[in-house]
């Protein structure tokens, strides 16, 4: 990071500061109110009602029906991983997956591994705008689907899912319907009550909440086998003592985003408009994904005939983060698996350099991300175009 420059954070699917109002709601339950929740006592009475605040908030975000909907996990992954398995095992005389091309890890590596094991995935592939094909959804459906997994939002391109749409397609064909909304939850309008999503993802650091902790939504009546047993604790659907700070973490992160939503989701679209438009204008470079049906915080930029990781290796230098694409794929010298699946030419694959923007972002920071990268791609295209000349003569 250089010099005295305030450094800005442009990353934010990955995850997001921790709220300062969300931290001090947790400071007292890991020192004053640490009792465990399971407790008779006074102790474990106080936390258990903590508890129990927090799946009402939770409840309050995701607008179900009932508390008891909501199972708290670690974190998306666990949660992903639980309605997968849980699926598989609780429909009878079902033993196949649907899913998309372009899910995050934690159900496509899954999905992978259940694949050795002789478990049938029907992977719907999307067009090069990251959009669904839906028509080959419907037909991957059929009486041997156990469960559809569908994600909410792509966590690089932004690109939304009809998956309330969905749903109801997997409910016709008796089969049930799990969304990952990890990128999703507090950036839209999320009602639950009224769809045909049985189980849905969620984890509290994407959105200013705490890391390790994260829900499973479980619609009421839906047949449910755990994935860690060992306790009674989530009416047995989670066994272990649970992350009473985490969980409270993420109480109050879902009364903030409840809050919030709207006033800053309109806020946040302007700035990401604004960041793009002002990258775009250089030339020689595309936004990708549904631009008209994303997520408002998301831009993916592909630069032609460049490598995005020095764009990004030079945005770090100058204080700016920014990601090459899914978190969990950095350090991977592949191209993303989403991009691969959109067709992404050759010649912009490798440069796309993804901008995630949070709450916490200014108008200011925008305007010098906006400078930064004009500099940088230029300085890398002169240096491209010598190291060529050089190459040729």
């Amino acid at each position: 990071m250089s010099g005295n420059r305030v450094p800005i954070y442009l990353d934010n699917n990955a995850t997001t500061r921790t709220d300062p109002s969300i931290v001090q709601a947790m400071l007292p339950f890991f020192t004053e109110r640490f009792g465990n929740a399971s407790s008779t006592h006074a102790f474990g009475s106080e936390v258990a009602v903590a508890v129990r605040q927090a799946r009402r908030s939770l409840r309050g975000l995701l607008g179900n029906a009932h508390d008891h909907e909501i199972v708290f996990t670690s974190g998306g992954t666990e949660a992903n991983n639980a309605a997968v398995l849980s699926a598989l095992a609780t429909q009878e005389d079902r033993d196949e997956i649907v899913t998309t091309s372009v899910e995050h890890p934690a159900v496509l590596a899954l999905t992978e591994q259940l694949a050795t094991r002789g478990v049938k995935t029907h992977i719907v592939p999307v067009d090069s705008r990251g959009r669904l094909d839906i028509e080959a959804f419907r037909r991957a459906l059929g009486p041997r689907t156990a469960i559809a997994s569908v994600m909410w939002a792509n966590n690089e391109t932004g690109t939304m899912f009809p998956v309330e749409f969905l749903a109801g397609l997997s409910r016709e064909a008796g089969a049930l319907f799990h969304t990952d909304a990890v990128q999703a939850i507090g950036k839209v309008r999320v009602n639950l009550k009224d769809s045909a999503i049985d189980m849905l993802s969620l984890s509290g650091h994407k959105l200013h909440g705490p890391k390790g902790i994260g829900a499973l939504y479980l619609r009421k009546g839906t047949k449910f086998q755990p994935l860690i047993c060992g306790g009674s604790q989530e009416r047995g659907r989670r066994g272990g003592t649970e992350n009473i700070p985490g969980i409270v973490g993420l109480g109050k992160a879902a009364e903030l985003a409840a809050e919030r939503l709207e006033p800053e989701r309109v806020r946040i679209g302007g700035l990401r408009d604004r960041l793009e438009q002002g990258i775009l204008h250089n030339g020689e470079c595309v936004a990708l994904g549904d631009i008209g049906n994303r997520l408002a915080n998301t831009a993916l930029i592909a630069f032609d005939h460049l490598e995005g990781e020095a764009i990004a290796h030079h945005l770090n230098l100058a204080g700016i983060a920014v990601s090459l694409g899914s978190a969990c794929n950095s350090g991977s010298m592949q191209p993303s698996h989403v991009l691969r699946a959109m067709d992404v030419p050759a010649c912009r694959i490798r440069g796309a350099v993804r901008f995630s923007l949070s709450r916490e972002t200014s108008f200011a920071e925008v305007d010098e991300v906006v400078c930064a990268v004009s500099e940088i791609v230029a300085r890398l295209r002169a240096t491209s175009c010598v190291t060529a000349r050089e190459l040729t003569s």
